[in-house]
């Protein structure tokens, strides 16, 4: 819950600058009927391309971009500005969609056409009630301008389902994806021209969902006019991101270009913000948009339309352009539908818009894995859960607020069912209420500070060495070709790298929980305790605790494998869990610690389920907040983030195996084992030794 809240903040905070609309309390356009229909296009499967900024730029044989039939209205086009238009034109590849409303990018970029003397469409004005105008305006029609008006299309916005996938096939059903082309110049730089290539999405499905999507890239050539353009190259290229955009020189080896002149470009899976390279992008900004954008393969090549628009009266042969509006329902801040390409500064002053808005890079989320996540693995779940709920509260402030409410009430009243003080340390040895058993653990940890973050420090180089084994299988090993080929997130990359990131990670989890437990008893024995003294421990149980982890992770891994099987993970985890501390605490043999584990959390599996599902989660999700804050309110690289968060870690997972050492004793005392020790009442604070 904190996660989201925090992503909730966020995602408010740093959203696309727009003009607000008043509230629209009137129902969405009614929904057209109809089975959804294919889209027709030519698709070409491709293999996903290198990750951004890996690769030289490269040319691929020649991949026909068809040319646009001439509109049917009159328009003054100059016959180099159509060649220059044409000779750039953009080859579009979109994540694959196997199956409708599955996973993959539904969304084309469409023919505007379609939304024209639609009888699903309505256009709305700018009031709060009785805003509806009519339906199936024409392209004259809004052509008028209208400030503030708003095109209405079927369905909620802020409750898609799969309605705006199912309508979006239906209306360019027997139509081929358009891209709209344009050269123009910029007063203020008359010795400069730029060519730009218009998208226009039914459906943005991103965090910030909303009605229609306009996105674009622009060439900028050294040129003052068309002419001269086509006898140069490109100097620079942008592709336009949420409301920023990211830049590149022209054949930069993070660009991808077919037939020599034509640029590739991945828009991301529902934002369609356009990118350079396959990844997955991270942003938290207005500029990059808050959240994780997946350009990822495997994807389906689009050979689109190039409908070129004419520099001078381009209103003549597309009226709908003079629309000063909205192209999508009226919502709230960022969830209403967005202006038109006539409202936004670089369709005046692209050079200028070029100069303010382009950025040479965007972030990728780094390839790894480990137990723990790190900043930028939460991250996108963070701020989409948070997305969901600010998207809810919205819809529907009063049940959201409630829900709110009964949370934090039942946590209170969790909280207040237990005894909290005074929750000596020391003995270890004793009954303790689950409120005294946190509170113990953090009473140690406090008189022996150095001792437990010291144990902790483990963590950190083992990190570092998974990162580097990491690195070394996907750049310099054989999974290099992989990633060459068919883009980071190749199956067998990320499985590979997965595991054994999982792995390593695992190993330094349970030495730092096996020497916090070892560290807990020779505490509680009087005996001298250094971090090398705890790990000498761990060391000579090797054996014992090697099978002990082995066992543990595979079974559950196994469990986990299936849906019908995943509860009895946790069934497992929590019965068998404490094997470690009765290896450390108690001398026990693998098979024999397990035997004890199962024996001390017989009849008392709820409260061991509870005290350490708590206490592992909160020291799980520490660590990614931390990181997901830094990600909002610093320009840090990743991973410097990352490394933070794991410094996190290194203070936090001691202390939640403490408090396992502590539930363990507990558990066993009130088991009536006498192998747990004496069973010695709580003494006050005076009595400590």
């Amino acid at each position: 819950m904190v996660p989201a809240l925090l992503a909730l903040v966020a995602v408010a905070a740093t959203t696309m600058p727009a003009v607000l609309a008043p509230a629209d309390a009137a129902a969405a356009a009614t929904t057209t009927a109809g089975a959804p229909a294919g889209v027709t296009l030519d698709a070409v499967p491709v293999a996903a391309a290198t990750t951004a900024g890996a690769a030289a730029a490269v040319t691929v044989d020649a991949v026909p971009v068809a040319s646009a039939p001439p509109p049917s209205a009159v328009r003054t086009l100059e016959p180099e500005e159509d060649e220059l238009v044409e000779r750039y034109a953009p080859v579009v590849r979109v994540r694959e969609q196997l199956e409708p409303c599955g996973n993959g990018e539904p969304y084309l970029p469409v023919d505007v056409d379609v939304l024209m003397d639609n009888d699903g469409v309505a256009l709305r004005g700018p009031w709060t009630t009785n805003d509806l105008v009519g339906i199936a305006p024409s392209a004259d029609d809004i052509g008028a301008g209208l400030l503030d008006y708003h095109l209405d299309f079927p369905g909620d916005a802020l409750d898609p389902g799969c309605g705006y996938e199912q309508w979006a096939r239906t209306v360019s059903s027997g139509t081929v994806p358009t891209v709209y082309g344009r050269v123009v110049e910029d007063a203020a730089r008359p010795d400069q021209l730029a060519v730009q290539y218009w998208f226009f999405y039914i459906f943005n499905d991103f965090n910030n969902l909303h009605e229609g999507d306009w996105e674009m890239i622009q060439l900028v050539f050294d040129a003052p006019d068309a002419a001269a353009a086509l006898e140069v190259d490109p100097t620079s290229i942008g592709y336009s991101q949420h409301s920023g955009a990211e830049r590149a020189d022209w054949g930069d080896k993070k660009m991808e270009i077919v037939d020599g002149t034509h640029p590739v470009v991945y828009p991301a899976e529902g934002s369609h913000a356009n990118f350079f390279s396959p990844a997955l992008y991270l942003g938290a900004s207005s500029a990059t948009g808050v959240g994780c954008d997946d350009a990822t393969g495997p994807h389906t090549q689009l050979r689109t339309r190039t409908d070129v628009v004419p520099t001078a009266g381009s209103q003549d042969g597309y009226p709908w352009l003079g629309f000063r509006g909205r192209w999508g329902e009226r919502q709230e801040a960022f969830y209403n539908g967005p202006t038109g390409p006539n409202m936004k500064t670089q369709w005046t002053a692209p050079i200028r818009w070029s100069e303010d808005s382009w950025r040479d890079s965007s972030a990728t989320v780094p390839l790894g894995a480990s137990l723990a996540p790190t900043a930028t693995d939460a991250f996108c779940g963070v701020v989409e859960g948070g997305s969901n709920l600010l998207r809810q509260l919205i819809r529907n402030p009063p049940a959201v607020l409630l829900g709110l409410a009964v949370i934090v009430g039942v946590l209170a009243a969790i909280a207040s069912r237990t005894r909290w003080g005074p929750g000596d340390p020391y003995p270890v040895r004793q009954r303790r209420s689950w409120g005294r058993i946190i509170v113990a653990a953090r009473r140690m940890y406090g008189r022996h500070p150095l001792l437990f973050i010291g144990i902790g420090l483990v963590y950190l180089p083992v990190m570092l060495l998974a990162a580097g084994l990491q690195w070394l299988l996907v750049e310099a090993g054989e999974l290099t070709s992989l990633v060459d080929t068919d883009g980071d997130q190749n199956a067998a990359t990320v499985f590979v790298v997965v595991l054994m990131g999982g792995a390593i990670s695992l190993l330094a989890y349970f030495c730092v929980v096996a020497a916090t437990a070892q560290a807990l008893r020779d505490l509680d024995d009087g005996q001298p305790v250094t971090v090398l003294s705890a790990y000498r421990a761990v060391r000579a149980k090797l054996r014992p605790l090697a099978l002990v982890a082995a066992r543990l992770v595979l079974v559950v891994w196994a469990l986990l494998l299936f849906v019908f099987t995943a509860p009895l993970a946790l069934i497992y985890a929590v019965r068998n869990g404490f094997a470690v501390q009765a290896v450390m605490m108690e001398d026990r043999p693998a098979g024999a610690a397990f035997h004890r584990s199962r024996d001390v959390v017989r009849g008392q599996w709820w409260r061991a389920t509870a005290v350490a599902a708590l206490v592992v989660g909160l020291g799980a999700i520490t660590g990614p907040f931390v990181g997901v804050v830094l990600l909002l309110v610093s320009d840090g690289s990743f991973n410097v983030i990352n490394l933070i968060t794991a410094l996190v870690y290194v203070v936090t997972i001691p202390f939640v195996a403490l408090v396992l050492g502590y539930l363990y004793v507990d558990l066993s005392l009130r088991a009536g084992s006498p192998d747990a020790g004496e069973d010695r009442p709580e003494v006050s604070a005076g009595a400590l030794p």
